[in-house]
């Protein structure tokens, strides 16, 4: 994954789908576009938001990291 680019957590917090129509959320240092997903519609996820590494928050939810698995790996957060 080196040849990813490297996002700053200011340039992810413009991917949430308000300031840009791109919709990406980070777990675990990787960036993924989950714009196409029906759950991430304006950005917002039950109540998380996009833009954001979702790291810590991943523990609190229903679902393990798998479920990234579906979506583009865009980039890497720097």
């Amino acid at each position: 994954m080196s040849e990813l680019p490297t996002y700053t957590k200011s340039q992810l917090a413009l991917r949430n789908g308000q300031d840009k129509p791109q919709i990406w959320v980070a777990l675990r240092g990787i960036i993924y576009d989950v714009t196409e997903s029906r759950l991430w519609r304006n950005g917002k996820h039950y109540e998380h938001w996009a833009g954001q590494d979702l790291t810590e928050e991943l523990a609190d939810a229903p679902h393990t990291e798998s479920v990234f698995a579906k979506f583009e790996v865009v980039g890497k957060l720097g």
